[in-house]
């Protein structure tokens, strides 16, 4: 009984590629959907009824307890990826984002890993215990419209004029020849 217990836990961890956000109801992904959904994807900008989306005014907490606003970061790409310390999927996919962030100039690019856990404690144990890298971030106010997702992770790519290139809801491989190649030009 135990060993089945084990396999369907296996099973149901690696079929989904979406955590329920507990702020919102939500539908989960496979990851392989989601692998070969953004692999058909180009870089283009992605619109909202036709308009660009931008990176949105946003204030956020670095685990030093500096406030930033994520708009200040325009003249770089941002790479934003909502994620939470209690969802297996934005666990797994950590590794491959750092392994992103390390062929990438760090000076043209910004790393945004905006932790969505209840209390920003957890996220920052989880960050050194794991010796993370990327730099960790919090919401320093209330998430804008555009970060209000029904599942993580969840990732935006901006442009350096603050314009939405990349969406990605669910879990993705980011250490591609694609991603590296989106950021660097």
């Amino acid at each position: 009984m135990n060993i089945k217990i084990i396999a369907f836990l296996g099973l149901a961890l690696t079929t989904f590629a979406a955590c329920s956000n507990t702020a919102n109801k939500t539908t989960q992904n496979t990851s392989a959907k989601t692998t070969q959904a953004n692999e058909e994807k180009t870089a283009n900008v992605e619109t909202a009824g036709g308009v660009v989306t931008s990176l949105p005014a946003f204030k956020i907490t670095d685990v030093n307890g500096n406030i930033i606003d994520i708009a200040s970061l325009k003249g770089k790409k941002v790479f934003v990826n909502l994620w939470a310390t209690w969802c297996p999927p934005c666990r797994a996919e950590i590794p491959s984002i750092e392994k992103l962030q390390s062929k990438v100039d760090k000076q043209k690019i910004a790393f945004v890993m905006l932790s969505l856990d209840k209390n920003f404690e957890l996220a920052k144990k989880f960050a050194k215990k794991n010796k993370m890298q990327l730099p960790v971030y919090y919401p320093a106010e209330g998430l804008p419209e555009m970060f209000k997702i029904d599942g993580i992770p969840a990732t935006f790519i901006f442009n350096e004029k603050g314009e939405l290139i990349k969406t990605n809801n669910g879990m993705d491989d980011y250490d591609t020849e694609l991603y590296v190649q989106m950021l660097k030009s």
